[in-house]
């Protein structure tokens, strides 16, 4: 949950609290703020000199109460580096680090940014950056720091620049977008006795009070359908399987949707393949795919994306159970293909094979795209900084990986062909559900590729290493990242909007 209130202001005396300046090497504040307050030059190059900052970027140091401005209790001097760096500079880290310094406090942050064709998108961007950092998950914290107000420790924060105006606007899209990772995030953090197979099916519903069509399928829907695969994962547990469709309607009325699925497999036990303990607890966090397609959708609807957009998850519970599927058993999926478990551990793909097939058959999508936590190779593969990419478009993956580099939602792509695709033959049915240790992310990719047509671009974002249990960075502290929510919305941004 975030809990940080922003605003754009013109430059004007800050108001009480903490005041946070940007300064290049030179460590001298723009031209207008020095005019505003006369002295914080000096100050900051005297404190500058004692503590030997030289405003390279991402640095910073904090003055207390100082004399010079009244009203004041702290002043937090960020720095950003060489004026020929502004066009590169990450903007959104910048609001993280300001967001950092200042949590739980009012805050003015004088935000002269000369030199840039488009300081409103800068400062859009910082604010971005801000509400990023400033989210966190207490819900279930019973001892409080204090006894206040809920919304008395909300970090505040007014941005004062040279035009307010422009920031509001480039910024209103942007907090959407914040609305929706924070969506996301609060899903991947629930504990899995909160959140079942039908406790997310309702969270997803409320997205119909933004305008999003929402439609559950419950299990016994889904067994007359025949999706026996993505039931059958669920066999074992008190908790029943659902699919929560999701439609966005915001282009044309002809216009085929883009397409998002995600793995909702609210706990992995591992099923009769046990899972070892140690760790066991993080597996709550294995729909972190599907929490990505929610907090997606949120964001989309909230800043009226001129887009149709379907987002389909496939919700179940993975446990051990008398009436769990074994290895060896064959199930017919919802394509009409069998498939041989050989270890129930593998069970994502399940899922999302069955959702794959029912998406590209009901609604013809132009495209579709899947994430999923689906293997930890990937997390030996690429590790937390990229997420996996499979897909069987070279364009689909080229916008992908540009919409990484933008939104710093990095993929990485890794190859499908037909010498690893029979790695998942069977001997007993068209396919197993695993290809062995070796390239164990491009076999679970080879799988969802036999549900996908030919013809119909595709992508899989294997997301194991950046949706949950994420590393700290300035733009998040939690254990979950929300991580897809700023991929997707810029790759729709850039090619299938309007």
């Amino acid at each position: 949950m975030s809990t940080i209130r922003i605003d754009h202001q013109p430059l004007a005396r800050p108001q009480p609290g903490d005041l946070v300046v940007l300064v290049r090497e030179d460590v001298a504040p723009g031209a207008e703020t020095a005019k505003l307050l006369p002295g914080l030059g000096a100050l900051i190059q005297r404190a500058a000199a004692a503590e030997t900052f030289k405003g390279k970027a991402g640095s910073a140091m904090t003055i207390t109460a100082p004399a010079e401005l009244d009203g004041v209790g702290r002043l937090h001097v960020i720095g950003l580096g060489p004026a020929a760096e502004a066009g590169k500079q990450d903007w959104r880290a910048v609001g993280g680090a300001v967001a950092a310094r200042v949590s739980g406090r009012q805050a003015t942050v004088f935000a002269e940014l000369p030199g840039l064709s488009d300081p409103g998108e800068a400062l859009a961007a910082m604010a971005l950056g801000a509400r990023l950092r400033a989210y966190s998950f207490d819900r279930y914290k019973t001892k409080k720091k204090d006894d206040a107000e809920p919304d008395a420790k909300a970090t505040r924060i007014s941005f004062m620049s040279l035009n307010p105006e422009a920031a509001r606007l480039a910024d209103a899209p942007w907090a959407a977008v914040a609305e929706g990772v924070t969506v996301t995030r609060d899903l991947v953090n629930e504990p899995p006795n909160v959140l079942f197979p039908a406790e997310f099916a309702r969270r997803a519903e409320a997205l119909r009070q933004h305008g999003v069509e929402v439609e559950i399928l419950g299990e016994a829907q889904l067994r007359e359908i025949g999706m026996r695969a993505l039931v059958a994962v669920g066999d074992g547990s008190v908790h029943d399987s659902c699919v929560a469709l999701m439609r966005w309607n915001g282009g044309a009325p002809d216009a085929a949707p883009v397409a998002v699925i995600g793995k909702g497999v609210c706990f992995d036990s591992g099923g009769i393949s046990i899972k070892p303990a140690g760790g066991m607890e993080d597996m709550k966090g294995d729909m972190a795919g599907a929490a990505t397609v929610v907090g997606l959708m949120h964001a989309l609807a909230r800043r009226n994306a001129k887009v149709n957009v379907i987002g389909a998850i496939g919700l179940t519970e993975n446990m051990p159970d008398g009436k769990a599927q074994r290895p060896g058993d064959i199930i017919t999926t919802l394509s009409g293909q069998t498939v041989e478990m050989v270890n129930s551990d593998a069970e994502g793909r399940l899922v999302l094979g069955d959702v794959l097939w029912y998406v590209q058959d009901r609604y013809k999508p132009q495209l579709m795209i899947d994430l999923a936590t689906l293997t930890g190779a990937v997390l030996v593969a690429l590790g937390q900084e990229h997420a996996g990419l499979f897909s069987n478009s070279d364009e689909l993956a080229d916008r992908l990986i540009s919409a990484g580099r933008v939104s710093g939602e990095k993929v990485w792509r890794l190859p499908l062909a037909p010498e690893y695709d029979k790695l998942i033959d069977s001997k007993f049915a068209d396919m197993k559900n695993t290809g062995g240790r070796h390239g164990g992310s491009i076999t679970a990719a080879q799988f969802l590729q036999r549900f996908v047509r030919d013809d119909l671009p595709w992508a899989h974002l294997d997301i194991a290493g950046t949706g949950m249990n994420a590393p700290k960075t300035e733009l998040n502290t939690s254990w979950s990242s929300g991580w897809g929510v700023r991929l997707l919305d810029q790759l729709i941004r850039d090619h299938y909007e309007g």
